[in-house]
């Protein structure tokens, strides 16, 4: 087990470390204004924490999702496996797995190394929807389709090149990622707990997405990466490592802005609207970034898809924010009442309904919604956005139950073997409750109000994710029952974003039409109506 947590120094109020509290509440309104849901954001300067804050229901000691922040973790996994000599940074990928060298000899795949793996140079171009439910990743891997000769040094970002270095770690160590990292990062750095990182069906962890830790503990991470892998006066992540990974190893030109082709580490991003700063960055705006020239780290967790978006908004304040030290606490108290995110909204207190004793002690069965199983893509309790990687994608909701008392319901519902039960609030508070879906622990926030007689709404957010999922229930006359799922933010924002960013990822003109074409629709095809029977 980890030791007890040690937790980071605090200052009194910003100003105390050098940040402005004029800036931080700037910040905050300019989130508010943009309707960007940051969940929690931390600001480091010298060292400590001048500012934190977490929007409820978000807390301090509730991991969030990652996503491709994971990827920095497992570079880190890599700097330790290198530098106790398990490999190097040019070992070749076939001589770690040499049951993958095909029968007739492939010079591209011989080349492979981990340095090439690290500084998404493989040449290897995993499709987008690769089933991961398969369990068949690093065929996946082997198999693809080449985009270049990693000798050419071309640059594109497929998460699963960090899939291959966290499989390498294992194979070559014996040891799962995690287990590997406990006692060389997670344990120094005081995290309070070894984090859960997604895995494939043998326990490889992901690698590129599926980490979960605390807003703290990412804090503590890129500070320690900031300070030459120091912590605490120790060393503790190797210092060749803290220089090398966060440097420009490759260039990113593929994509567009500047902040996406400043240049690429080791499973690191360097940022190119503000000079001398970097960042560990992932999907729906998980930021932990560092600047140079001000000895300050900034960390965010968000449900914003347009990250340039969210970057955009930090920049407008950061660095500009860091300021001399000073005991001067005036600004502090002039803002101190407004510096926090609001809460988000929950299902207001509503009449209840007639229908309620008609519901009770009955089962909505579903069945299985032909498209979205076709796809292997079925609806689950779970947002589309926290599963669409996973191993394990739970869905195919079945067997619904609620069971209705005074101010609150329990929903108990099937997926697959899984069952679970939530508690959901009706007096305009949600509660919160443990599940476990798609092989993973959630806190489940969750209300339910009528929207009229016959329809019942019911909110569900798992709170180490990033976004709610919505279910409308209308109950029709002779049993029949027809459920809605949607998201929020909804599928179509997802949709949308991929049509924007479709250009960076496909450069064949025709090619990026069609797939923006097909876009469109997807926000209908992986959220369907569902259509049961109340018995």
């Amino acid at each position: 087990m980890v030791k007890e947590k040690v937790m980071l120094e605090r200052a009194l109020f910003p100003e105390q470390a050098g940040v402005s509290s004029e800036d931080i509440f700037a910040f905050i309104q300019d989130l508010e204004q943009n309707d960007i849901e940051a969940h929690s954001f931390m600001v480091l300067r010298h060292g400590k924490v001048a500012f934190e804050t977490w929007r409820e229901p978000y807390s301090p000691d509730i991991p969030h999702t990652m996503y491709s922040v994971s990827k920095s973790f497992a570079s880190a996994a890599a700097g330790f496996a290198i530098d106790e000599g398990f490999f190097s940074l040019e070992t070749k990928l076939l001589d770690i797995f040499p049951e993958y060298r095909p029968e007739k000899p492939d010079d591209k795949l011989e080349k492979i190394t981990i340095r090439h793996l690290l500084t998404m140079t493989a040449g290897k171009d995993v499709s987008l929807v690769s089933d991961k439910t398969k369990n068949q990743w690093k065929s996946d891997f082997f198999r693809s389709e080449w985009y270049a000769d990693p000798d050419d040094g071309v640059w594109r970002y497929i998460s699963e090149t960090t899939y291959m270095v966290c499989a390498a770690i294992v194979r070559t160590t014996g040891k799962k990622v995690v287990e590997f990292l406990a006692p060389r990062l997670f344990e120094p750095l005081g995290f309070s707990q070894i984090p859960f990182w997604e895995t494939d069906g043998d326990g490889i962890e992901a690698g590129g997405w599926g980490l979960y830790i605390t807003t703290e503990d990412l804090a503590r991470f890129i500070r320690c990466c900031h300070t030459g892998g120091v912590w605490g006066g120790r060393q503790v992540l190797p210092k060749w490592w803290a220089r090398e990974a966060v440097k420009k190893q490759a260039e990113n030109l593929r994509y567009s802005g500047e902040d996406n082709r400043a240049g690429y580490g080791y499973f690191f991003w360097r940022n190119g609207i503000v000079p001398n700063s970097y960042r560990a960055d992932g999907m729906f705006s998980q930021f932990a970034i560092a600047f140079d020239d001000f000895d300050a780290e900034f960390v965010i967790t968000a449900c914003e898809i347009n990250e340039q978006k969210t970057r955009d908004c930090i920049w407008r304040h950061f660095p500009a924010a860091f300021i001399d030290s000073s005991d001067d606490r005036s600004s502090y108290e002039r803002h101190k009442s407004k510096l926090f995110l609001k809460p988000l909204s929950e299902l207001p207190d509503a009449s209840r309904s007639p229908m309620e004793k008609e519901i009770e002690g009955k089962s909505i069965f579903f069945g299985k919604p032909k498209l979205v199983n076709a796809f292997n893509f079925p609806v689950s309790m779970l947002p589309f956005a926290t599963v669409y990687m996973s191993a394990d994608r739970a869905g195919n909701i079945d067997n619904v139950r609620f069971s209705f008392g005074s101010d609150e319901c329990t929903m108990t519902w099937l997926e697959g073997s899984v069952e679970n039960t939530v508690v959901c609030g009706m007096d305009g508070r949600a509660r919160n409750s443990p599940i476990k879906l798609a092989g993973i622990k959630f806190t489940a926030r969750c209300s339910a109000a009528w929207e009229d007689e016959r329809t019942l709404n019911v909110w569900f957010r798992p709170l180490e994710g990033v976004c709610r999922r919505e279910w409308k229930f209308l109950f029709k006359s002779k049993g029949n029952v027809v459920a809605t799922p949607s998201c929020m933010p909804d599928s179509k924002n997802l949709s949308d974003w991929l049509i924007n960013s479709m250009d960076d990822f496909i450069k064949n003109k025709a090619v990026s039409q069609m797939a923006q074409a097909a876009a469109k629709n997807m926000h209908k095809v992986i959220e369907p109506v569902h259509k049961g029977v109340l018995r």
